[in-house]
């Protein structure tokens, strides 16, 4: 399916914007299946939305008990170290709501990453539908690196497509990336996918993926094309300079 994008005046607005699909894609899920399954992203960029829902009156327009949140990448540092998505997200949003432990599946973040991604590929298969070794998420929200990249596949980086999870150990900003990261594989399963990109430095790169070329080895976003499902950009003004409508 063709991406949607919505252009926005800042983060602000965007967040907001986020936090009602959110809404409305929880009710969606759980007045058709029982249930609505998410994926959430790390990083600043999604700090806002997460602080929106943890509120009123966001908050209050969500069934927690029917909610179940699983992460899209992860760090393998300790998990209340400040740049694990895990952490992160419990602190903005999920200290903060009703949901129940039971329905908060991290990656277990301080295994290697081999084991890490084993461990969360047996997680995921709990909540499989056939025939499928991984759940149908309802929603799942990413971001898009100045390079291109989303989630923790990076450029350049091979990504094994036949695997839910991988395990993330090329070097990446010169140093061992060491993350675990969902693949298209799982993405490309979604009902929705959100991605949010803010900021200057994000505009010659969102219009590569948007309105250039398909090279997906070195904008690793351009692998995000849902099967049977929708995908939509939240951009700031700032990162939509360059796009051009067609």
């Amino acid at each position: 399916m063709k991406p949607k994008i919505q252009i926005h005046k800042d983060l602000q607005e965007l967040s907001a914007a986020a936090a009602q699909l959110f809404i409305e894609s929880a009710a969606n899920a759980i007045a058709a299946r029982g249930r609505f399954l998410t994926a959430l992203s790390g990083g600043g960029t999604p700090k806002p939305l997460y602080e929106l829902l943890a509120q009123p009156p966001y908050r209050d327009q969500i069934q927690w008990d029917k909610v179940h949140v699983f992460w899209g990448d992860e760090r393998c540092v300790p998990m209340d170290d400040p740049g694990n998505n895990y952490f992160q997200a419990r602190q903005a949003l999920l200290d903060h709501v009703p949901v129940p432990a039971e329905n908060i599946h991290p990656v277990n973040s301080e295994l290697e990453p081999e084991s890490a991604a084993n461990d969360y590929a047996q997680v995921l298969k709990d909540f499989s539908e056939a025939p499928l070794t991984f759940p149908r998420f309802d929603l799942v929200l990413l971001g898009m690196g100045d390079d291109g990249h989303t989630a923790s596949l990076f450029p350049n980086s091979p990504v094994d497509e036949s695997s839910p999870v991988i395990a993330v150990t090329a070097n990446y900003q010169d140093r061992p990336a060491r993350r675990v990261s969902l693949t298209p594989l799982v993405f490309n399963t979604a009902r929705q996918v959100i991605f949010m990109a803010v900021g200057k430095s994000k505009a010659e790169r969102l219009a590569s993926i948007l309105n250039g070329d398909y090279h997906p080895a070195l904008l690793p976003a351009q692998r995000i094309r849902p099967n049977d499902g929708e995908i939509l950009w939240l951009v700031d003004e700032s990162a939509a300079e360059n796009i051009t409508s067609s």
